[in-house]
C-alpha cells in the first residue's frame, strides 16, 4: 500500500471519514488508530503482521515489568530480555539465510535453509510461501528499533508507562511512519496519545504541503531511476565512465527524493490526524563536513544510534566493554561474509598489533579510545541496513569520513574561514565524498562495484560529455533543478512553504490537483516501491 497509489487515497478518505466522529475522545480514537494501522500493515506485509503483533505484546509486557520492579537488578534482566527478543528476530529476518550460507562456506556443507515462520504461516493461514527461502518484513527494521526506545526509555525513567496495550500498539505501529519511518522515540511520542486532539488552519496547510511536497519527490525520484540510474547500476559495462559519475550523483539525489519523499509525506498525514513526527531530513546536501551530514541524513536513525548505542558505549570519551562485544560481533560478521577461516587469525593478530601500539604510544592509544565508538557505530548502522560486504565497506568509509573530518578539524588553516566559495568546495567536496560511498550500498555486488571503478578509470569517455548530455537531458535537467532547489537557503523556503500553508482550502486543493496532473505526467510505468521498504 503504496502512499503515491489512488487505493491509499481511498483508503485514507474512509479513514478519515470515521476519524472525523471519533477523534474527540482520545481512547476511541487511539483503538480506531491501532486497527487502521494494523489493517494497514496487513495490505503492506500480509501475514507478518503476526510478527508485529508479537513485538506489540512482548515489550509491552516487558516494559511493564520494569516499571513494576525497584530492583536495578532486575529492571537491567528484564530491559537484556527485551533486547535480546528483539534483535534476535531481527536477525532471524535479516540475517538467518546469511547464516546459513556462511556456515555451509566455512564447514563445507550443505545445510539446507529452513523457514519456520513460513511453515508457520502455511499451517494456519494457507500461505503458500517457500519453505526454503526467506521473505523480510517491510519495515522490521523501523518498528523494532520504535519498540526498543520504549523499554529503553523506561528503563532510563525517562518516560511513564502507556495506560493499556492499545496504546503500546498504536505507538509502535501509527500507519505513517510503520514501515519506512521516521524512527519515533518513546519519549517523543508517547505522551502525545493523552493530548487532545489540536490542529490549526495552518498546520492542516502545513500538513497538506508536505504531502505534495513528497508525492513530488517521490515521482521525480521514479523518472531518474527508470530512464537513467538504475540502467547505469544493472548494466555498468555498456556504460561510459563520465555516465557512471552521472548515475552517482543522480543516484544520490534519487534516494534522497526517494527517501525523504516518504517521510515528508508521514509527517503530512500524522500532522492531520494530530500527530507531531519530528523532522527527519534537513538539507542534507548542505552540509560542509560528514559529520554535518549525519546530522542531516535521516536524522532519526542518526540519533536513536546516538542516544541508545554510541553514547552508551561511551561516546568520544573512551571504549568500553559494550565497545569491544560490538567490534566481536562485527569481526564475527567479517569472517561469515568472507566464508574464510583464516581471516579469524589475521583479526586476532591486528587486534594484539594495535593493543601493542596503543601501549606504547599514548597518542594512538587516545585516538582509538575516542574513536573506535564513532567507527563501531557506523558499522553497525551499515549491518542495519542488510549483511553484505557491500553495507559494511559503505558504513565503514562513512565512519572513516567521519574521523578524517575530526582529525582535519584539529590541523585545518580554514578552520574559521567564513567565506562563500570555502564553504561552497566544502559542499561539493562532502556530496562528491558520500556520493561515491554509495557506489557499494547502491550496487548489487561487489563486481559490480568494480565494473565501476574500472569504467571510470579506463572508460571515462570525457570526448563524450556533451552527446551524454543532449541524450538524457531531460533527465539531468530534473537532476540539475533537482539539486538548485535543495540548495535554496532555509529562509527561503520557509517562505514559500508559510505562503503555501496561509492559502484557502480551495487555493491548497487547486495547487494540488495541478501539482499531482503534472506530475502523472512524469510516470514512465508502475509505481516503484519505496527504496527504504527493503530495510
Amino acid at each position: 500500500m503504496l502512499f503515491t497509489q489512488l487505493f491509499f487515497w481511498a483508503f485514507f478518505s474512509i479513514v478519515l471519514l470515521i476519524y472525523s466522529v471519533v477523534y474527540k475522545v482520545n481512547k476511541v480514537r487511539t483503538a480506531y488508530l491501532l486497527a487502521v494501522s494494523l489493517f494497514f500493515y496487513f495490505k503492506t506485509s500480509g501475514v507478518f503482521v503476526v510478527l508485529l503483533l508479537f513485538t506489540i505484546c512482548s515489550d509491552y509486557y516487558w516494559g511493564g515489568q520494569i516499571n513494576k520492579t525497584t530492583s536495578a537488578l532486575k529492571r537491567k534482566l528484564f530491559l537484556t530480555v527485551s533486547v535480546i527478543l528483539n534483535l534476535t528476530l531481527l536477525c532471524y529476518f535479516k540475517y538467518a539465510y546469511f547464516f546459513v550460507d556462511s556456515y555451509n562456506q566455512i564447514a563445507d556443507e550443505h545445510l539446507k535453509f529452513f523457514n519456520h515462520f513460513a511453515q508457520f504461516s502455511n499451517t494456519y493461514f494457507s500461505t503458500g510461501f517457500s519453505v526454503d527461502k526467506l521473505l523480510l518484513p517491510v519495515g522490521v527494521s523501523f518498528f523494532t528499533f520504535q519498540s526498543l526506545s520504549y523499554t529503553i526509555d523506561l528503563y532510563r525513567d525517562k518516560i511513564k508507562p502507556v495506560n493499556s496495550i492499545f496504546d503500546y500498539g498504536f505507538f509502535v505501529c501509527f500507519f505513517p511512519h510503520l514501515v519506512a519511518g521516521p524512527i519515533v522515540k518513546a519519549h517523543d511520542f508517547v505522551h502525545q496519545i493523552y493530548q487532545p486532539y489540536k490542529v490549526t488552519k495552518f498546520e492542516f496547510g502545513m500538513a497538506a504541503f508536505w504531502i505534495i511536497n513528497g508525492f513530488c519527490k517521490k515521482i521525480v525520484a521514479d523518472y531518474l531511476a527508470v530512464n537513467f540510474i538504475d540502467r547505469i547500476f544493472d548494466s555498468p559495462t555498456y556504460y561510459s565512465g563520465i555516465e557512471m559519475v552521472f548515475g552517482i550523483f543522480g543516484y544520490s539525489l534519487q534516494i534522497y527524493m526517494d527517501f525523504s519523499g516518504y517521510t515528508d509525506m508521514a509527517i503530512g498525514l500524522a500532522l492531520i490526524l494530530g500527530y507531531r513526527l519530528k523532522t527527519n531530513f534537513n538539507s542534507p546536501y548542505k552540509a560542509t563536513s560528514t559529520s554535518e551530514f549525519w546530522k542531516r541524513w535521516h536524522i532519526s536513525l542518526s540519533t536513536w544510534l546516538q542516544e541508545y548505542l554510541y553514547i552508551p558505549l561511551g561516546g568520544n570519551r573512551k571504549g568500553t566493554i559494550g565497545s569491544y562485544i560490538a567490534i566481536s560481533i562485527l569481526a564475527l560478521f567479517m569472517v561469515l561474509l568472507s566464508g574464510k577461516l583464516w581471516l579469524v587469525l589475521v583479526l586476532m593478530l591486528l587486534a594484539v598489533l594495535l593493543l601493542i601500539l596503543a601501549y606504547f604510544f599514548p597518542k594512538i592509544k587516545s585516538s582509538l579510545n575516542t574513536n573506535i565508538n564513532l567507527m563501531v557505530t557506523m558499522l553497525l548502522g551499515g549491518l542495519w541496513h542488510g549483511s553484505s560486504w557491500l553495507f559494511l565497506i559503505w558504513g565503514g568509509l562513512n565512519g572513516l569520513g567521519l574521523i578524517i573530518h575530526k582529525q582535519w578539524k584539529k590541523i585545518s588553516p580554514f578552520k574559521n574561514a567564513d567565506h562563500v566559495g570555502y564553504k561552497i568546495a566544502c559542499v561539493l567536496i562532502t556530496l562528491t565524498f558520500i556520493s561515491f560511498t554509495r557506489i557499494f550500498f547502491r550496487s548489487s555486488s561487489l563486481q559490480t562495484v568494480d565494473t565501476i571503478f574500472y569504467r571510470m578509470g579506463n572508460h571515462f569517455g570525457l570526448d563524450l560529455i556533451f552527446q551524454v548530455i543532449y541524450g538524457y537531458r531531460a533527465v539531468f535537467a530534473l537532476m540539475l533543478i533537482g539539486y538548485l532547489i535543495h540548495w535554496i537557503p532555509e529562509r527561503h523556503k520557509e517562505i514559500y512553504r508559510n505562503w503555501f500553508a496561509r492559502q484557502s482550502y480551495y487555493s491548497i486543493g487547486a495547487m494540488i490537483i495541478f501539482a499531482v496532473f503534472m506530475m502523472y505526467q512524469l510516470m514512465s510505468g508502475e509505481m516503484q516501491p519505496f527504496i527504504y521498504f527493503q530495510f
